[in-house]
């Protein structure tokens, strides 16, 4: 869609089909935010042909954008897709099942000891310093830095031409990569120098608010098929597909909206004793093997609250903004 075209309302919804643009049309919707893309792959055409073509006509023809979530939102600790199946299910202390690497950089600068709280000030307002439930987090060591201004300089501290040596302080801060480009504008605009020294490094540590899946551990262990019934009935699943249910209780519990199969081994490896989860084939219920129950929901059925989701987080972030869940039932899959 034109991204200057003013909104004048938002249908949210799991998926986008022609059901759901006509929706969007008749409540006076001229954006779409799904969670799942209406395009997966290249179009070389425009014909009418398949429903993603006919709906993708039926957008441009009404001035409809279309905005996709999906793994954004598959893959954060906090208001994503799986840490609402976390809060239907009840579990307690989610964490990520499978958390992402180089997601997290470390930036070093260098500033006078006087400059120390405003730029760290700064940086923490600007998304930086973050670990885990740990805020403003950085790392400080004094000593001493030479420069000689040059040229054009107009140095803050000494003149052109003489060599200098000031007390500083090294800072250190753990900041998100996608907010690199945020975090260095806060650390130009607050710091005193002319030039600002830093660097930054792309860190291995595992992000611990990002990847993928997440496990918790229920209030109380349940037997397995009464915690079984207990997920269809929470995720308002038409049928729940599980291999065999152990004799074991349950209570730790890993789950991934959508297709998770991917994600068996960290599951097993992180000791849950169930695996909630979509998109099973027969050959792969086998590699439970003993070691955990799979149960499959149906992908709709373990993403369908995302459209909740959705629209809490909208009408948080724009308190001006009309926002509606969308009416059209877009499952394919039914059952009897």
């Amino acid at each position: 869609g034109n991204p200057t075209a003013e909104i004048t309302g938002v249908l949210v919804c799991l998926d986008s089909t022609e059901g759901v643009v006509a929706e969007a049309v008749e409540r006076g919707c001229n954006v779409v935010v799904a969670h799942h893309p209406i395009i997966f792959r290249g179009l070389k055409r425009l014909t009418g042909k398949t429903y993603v073509e006919r709906t993708i006509i039926a957008a441009i023809k009404n001035d409809v954008a279309i905005f996709a979530t999906h793994t954004n939102l598959d893959s954060v600790l906090r208001s994503g897709v799986n840490g609402k199946i976390c809060e239907k299910l009840g579990l307690q202390n989610p964490k990520i099942l499978a958390p992402k690497k180089q997601t997290l950089m470390k930036l070093t600068t260098f500033c006078p000891i006087s400059a120390n709280n405003k730029v760290l000030s700064a940086l923490y307002a600007a998304g930086a310093g973050q670990i885990g439930d740990y805020k403003n987090c950085s790392f400080r060591t004094e000593g001493v830095g030479s420069f000689t201004p040059t040229g054009a300089a107009n140095p803050t501290i000494g003149a052109r031409d003489q060599a200098e040596e000031v007390a500083e302080t090294r800072l250190e801060v753990i900041l998100p990569a996608h907010l690199e480009a945020k975090i260095l504008a806060a650390l130009r605009a607050a710091h005193p120098y002319e030039e600002v020294a830093y660097y930054l490094q792309t860190l291995e540590n595992e992000n611990l608010e990002v990847g993928s899946g997440m496990i918790g551990t229920l209030h109380e262990p349940m037997n397995a098929l009464d915690f079984l019934e207990f997920v269809k009935k929470q995720m308002n699943a038409g049928v729940v597909k599980f291999t065999d249910p152990l004799s074991k209780m349950v209570e730790k519990v890993a789950v991934c909206g959508g297709s998770g199969g991917f994600l068996l081994q960290n599951a097993i490896a992180a000791g849950a004793d169930v695996f909630v989860t979509s998109d099973y084939k027969y050959h792969e219920f086998f590699d439970a093997d003993g070691k955990i129950i799979i149960a499959d929901i149906g992908h709709f059925e373990s993403e369908q609250f995302t459209i909740d989701l959705l629209e809490s987080l909208l009408k948080d972030e724009f308190q001006n903004l009309t926002v509606f869940p969308t009416k059209t039932r877009t499952n394919p899959v039914n059952y009897l």
